[in-house]
């Protein structure tokens, strides 16, 4: 089964498509790599997002309904859509980005696939666009947290509930060229847990760490 069957949409423009998947670190005079259909694919999937939340829950106040909206849109949440159709494996990557595992860094996974969505859309439509990021981000929708916070936000209320200070967070690296960098960011509580995150600014990178800590420590609980 090739992508386009685990995407579930059959392109009639296939060169959008391989745009879509072409990693900066791959892209050359004759072949253009993804970031523009990445910026178009995150309006696409905002737009979509915000209606099926407002299909969803007709009586949800706008407090509601943002937080709900910035967990289903963030780079976290595309990257795990992107790894369960194996997205990676049909990316184009340069040489450097594949030695150092780009096929399975959140911030390219997440990247890639608002820049599909955007194929998508390009290639048959809105109501193409709207059916993929529904079939994807279906089991997402329904199960988000009706108090859904900022992964920061959380995590210094959890530490702050045991007496803690605030979540330390620091950045390790920084890595990529300078029109897509990679930040790299790791979070410690007082009490010794740590955790890093990856994505393609300083915020973002903070956010995924404090995601991926707060998983671990509330399973600890």
């Amino acid at each position: 089964m090739d992508f386009a069957d685990r995407l579930g949409h059959r392109f009639i423009n296939t060169e959008v498509l391989m745009r879509a998947l072409t990693h900066g670190s791959a892209s050359s005079p004759d072949r253009s790599d993804n970031q523009r259909l990445e910026f178009l694919g995150d309006r696409v999937l905002g737009l979509v997002v915000a209606e099926a939340l407002l299909a969803a829950d007709k009586f949800a106040t706008e407090g509601q309904i943002a937080p709900r909206f910035n967990r289903l849109v963030r780079r976290e949440t595309c990257a795990e859509v992107a790894r369960a159709m194996d997205l990676g494996a049909a990316l184009r990557i340069g040489r450097s980005e594949m030695k150092t595992g780009g096929r399975k860094k959140e911030a390219v996974l997440a990247d890639a696939m608002e820049a599909v969505i955007a194929a998508v859309y390009l290639d048959a439509g809105f109501d193409a666009a709207k059916s993929v990021v529904l079939k994807h981000w279906a089991a997402h929708i329904a199960n988000v947290d009706d108090d859904a916070r900022d992964a920061k936000t959380a995590l210094q209320e959890w530490a702050q509930g045991r007496g803690e200070t605030p979540p330390a967070y620091i950045e390790e690296a920084r890595s990529g060229p300078d029109h897509a960098p990679i930040f790299t960011v790791r979070v410690t509580l007082q009490s010794g847990p740590t955790a890093t995150g990856e994505a393609g600014s300083k915020r973002l990178a903070e956010h995924a760490a404090a995601t991926k800590l707060l998983q671990e420590v509330s399973q600890n609980d």
